[in-house]
């Protein structure tokens, strides 16, 4: 048969540069699926509000002292209604108030009761808050954490990853001044060895966890 006939082999060089171009392009394609994220090391968390005392709000628990009246010390639970009750004064509204508010409002209706009442309230344990988590995690939904827990918590809280979690892929999903939810992307090994950031970010309220 002539050597016209014959298919010409592609010179190495050649068929090494397709086989680049195509690694090159699965990389891409792949990079591309997982859309657009910040990745923890380079996200800017916006300065707290210039009043940034905490906020008494529902499930908190309190614990509020009246100098030299043991009786009217107590501790106290915030219920559904932002309200609690105390001796003499009934129902006080507590949630929305800074604990230094809430203790002046309290000294201001004691004085029909008691001459010059020093009040003090602390914060004895602030209510849970909530997050949800979703993926390929063990157990999805909402989930209730403790105020300034770490994502390593929220994760372990989830029951774990499941078999076909890629342990690079952790995206916290968060709303920020009304605007669209930005994606910050985690790994696994920078959680669990205290690597950059990840190990100190903490979650907030309304926090979404995907683990694609």
């Amino acid at each position: 048969m002539p050597s016209s006939l014959h298919a010409r082999r592609p010179e190495p060089r050649f068929a090494a540069r397709v086989l680049a171009c195509a690694a090159l392009l699965l990389v891409t394609s792949a990079c591309g699926g997982l859309g657009k994220y910040t990745w923890v090391d380079d996200y800017q968390e916006k300065p707290p509000p210039l009043d940034a005392s905490y906020r008494i709000a529902s499930g908190d628990l309190l614990n509020i002292r009246v100098w030299n009246q043991e009786s009217l010390t107590t501790q106290a639970r915030v219920r559904d209604d932002g309200r609690i009750s105390l001796l003499f004064l009934d129902d006080v509204e507590a949630a929305g108030h800074s604990p230094a508010m809430l203790s002046q409002q309290i000294q201001t209706r004691l004085k029909d009761y008691i001459n010059h009442p020093v009040v003090t309230v602390a914060l004895e344990m602030a209510r849970p808050i909530k997050v949800t988590m979703m993926g390929e995690v063990n157990r999805i939904g909402p989930l209730e954490i403790e105020v300034g827990a770490s994502l390593l918590q929220a994760l372990a809280g989830a029951g774990g990853f499941t078999e076909y979690a890629h342990d690079d892929r952790i995206f916290v999903m968060r709303q920020e001044d009304g605007q669209a939810a930005l994606r910050i992307r985690f790994r696994y090994k920078d959680l669990i060895h205290a690597e950059g950031r990840a190990p100190t970010f903490r979650l907030r309220p309304g926090d979404v966890v995907v683990v694609e």
